[in-house]
């Protein structure tokens, strides 16, 4: 009986196991292929030393430039980032739903902008770091903390989110290539990166990817 019990143990924690490790490879992979995810991204300078790298990718019917105003619009009560909404209301409650509409008044996105993350008081932003109409936008932030953490050095998070448009099929559609890198520290950050935000990360990328496709779509 004892043996019993503990091989049957054993079998939950393995399969659990195997589960998380299928999980985070596709929150590090989804959608992007092997050369995708070895290419050279504008913006991988930025993090020096990362401890994850997630690179996704997917394609979109429709060339980059109706791409592109899709993105520039993206942030905090701006066009949001196009996840599903019961993905806001269940992790993020404090969200707008996203837009599924170009904005009338967006603003062009230039080096130095601020793209807000969440409410005011929060202080989360990401700043624009380069910026290529059409073809590719890094935005880098430090500001992903609770003020608290922040304030008291308890953790540091430096991170960048590169977008990069490439035409295909002849420029009738576009690659859409969505790269994050990420230095944390202390180790217990680290560790929960990995175990929690990477896999979520299948939620949330892979969301984004099918909300924008969808309203370029419709656009």
């Amino acid at each position: 009986m004892h043996v019993n019990r503990r091989n049957t143990t054993l079998a939950v924690l393995g399969a659990a196991a195997v589960k998380l490790a299928v999980l985070h490879h596709l929150g590090r992979t989804y959608g992007s292929t092997r050369a995708e995810r070895r290419m050279p991204l504008p913006g991988d300078a930025v993090v020096q030393r990362p401890q994850t790298v997630a690179t996704h990718a997917s394609t979109l019917p429709v060339p980059p430039e109706r791409v592109w105003p899709w993105l520039v619009q993206v942030g905090w009560h701006r066009g949001g980032w196009y996840t599903p909404r019961w993905v806001d209301v269940l992790l993020f409650p404090a969200n707008a739903p996203s837009a599924d509409h170009l904005l009338d008044e967006p603003g062009a996105l230039a080096v130095g902008d601020r793209v807000p993350d969440g409410p005011p008081e929060t202080e989360c932003w990401f700043v624009v770091r380069e910026v290529v109409p059409g073809e590719h936008l890094v935005l880098e932030s430090t500001t992903h903390l609770p003020l608290r953490w922040r304030a008291r050095g308890l953790a540091r998070l430096h991170w960048t989110w590169t977008f990069v448009l490439r035409p295909v099929d002849g420029g009738r559609s576009t690659r859409l290539v969505f790269r994050w890198r990420a230095r944390t520290g202390p180790w217990w950050l680290t560790a929960g990166t990995h175990l929690l935000i990477v896999p979520a990360d299948l939620v949330m990328s892979r969301g984004m990817m099918r909300g924008l496709r969808s309203r370029v779509r419709r656009a």
